[in-house]
Formats: structure tokens, C-alpha cells, sequence
């Protein structure tokens, strides 16, 4: 069994549908009532929320955005990217890992509303990884990207938005 079978066995991973696999490791049992959040959310959301994630080469985490901060956390692996256009219009590229004296990092948060996207980093065989959601992750909460309309946004990143869209 390969290390990425056992990391799908061990964990109970399951398809995600931006890509990758993933499993809900927490979910807070207090929420937060609707009227005391943006008015970006649809109703009430738990606290927090946590999932395990993982991206083998040549899969990848399509262009997204939720409604929430979500801090990346890595774990084992090998690094992995994370492309983030701010809310400038700017991209970013944060590769996530564990070798501090190339720039990984251990830890970022993608700020609520910004689209992104992850693949592995060029010669990762496979990243595990965790993303901590606050307030809560809830599907109704994810937004997919179509390419056309999000390069139409930012026609200076056309090129990774059509890499990096389904």
C-alpha cells in the first residue's frame, strides 16, 4: 500500500468536490446565530471547523472562495502551493511545507471572499495537509469558479485560472 493509500485508508478521506480528498476532523458544537454575522452568510455557522486534505501529483484544489478565513496547516508531505488572488487583485503564491530556509511555511490563512486554488508544489509526489474554517465551513459557503468569468476579473492570471479551474 502506498503511502497516499494509507493516508486515504487510515484517515477515511473521501473525493472533495474542488479535488483532492479530504475528511471533517472537527466541527464545533456551538454555532453562532446568524444575526451576530456578516450578512455574507446565509444563517447560523458553527464556531470552527477542521478538515485533513490531500492533494497527490497531478490533482489539484480548483479556484474557489468561502465565505470564512481559512487557516492552511501543513502536515506531511511534500509542499504544496496555494495561489490566492487577493482582494487587490493581486496573486499570490504560498507554498506550504516544511523547509523554512526556502520560504515554506507551516501555516496561512487565506482571507474570507479571495479566490484560490492548490496543487502540489513541481516534484511533490503528494501533500497532506489540515484547514481550520472559523466561523464554521459549510458548503453553501463554497463558491466554484467558472475560468471564463474569473479570468474575465483578472485577465492578467488567465493562464493559472485555466490550469487551476474544472
Amino acid at each position: 500500500m502506498s503511502e497516499i493509500e494509507h493516508l486515504i485508508a487510515q484517515y477515511d478521506l473521501q473525493p472533495h468536490p474542488e479535488g483532492g480528498w479530504y475528511k471533517q476532523s472537527y466541527k464545533s458544537k456551538e454555532s453562532i446565530p446568524a444575526t451576530a454575522l456578516p450578512q455574507r452568510f446565509g444563517g447560523n455557522r458553527v464556531f470552527s471547523t477542521a478538515i485533513y486534505f490531500l492533494l497527490e501529483d497531478g490533482n489539484f484544489s480548483a479556484f474557489h472562495r468561502i465565505k470564512s478565513d481559512e487557516c492552511w496547516h501543513f502536515y506531511i508531505g511534500d509542499p504544496l502551493q496555494v495561489f490566492v488572488i487577493n482582494q487587490t487583485g493581486d496573486l499570490e503564491i504560498i507554498t506550504l511545507g516544511n523547509d523554512v530556509s526556502k520560504g515554506q511555511k507551516f501555516q496561512y490563512v487565506v482571507q474570507a471572499t479571495c479566490w484560490f486554488a492548490s496543487r502540489p508544489a513541481p516534484g511533490s509526489e503528494y501533500c497532506f495537509v489540515g484547514c481550520t474554517v472559523a466561523p464554521g465551513f459549510e458548503f453553501e459557503d463554497l463558491e466554484l469558479a467558472d475560468a471564463q468569468l474569473l479570468s474575465a476579473l483578472y485577465p492578467r492570471h488567465t493562464s493559472i485560472i485555466k490550469e487551476l479551474c474544472r
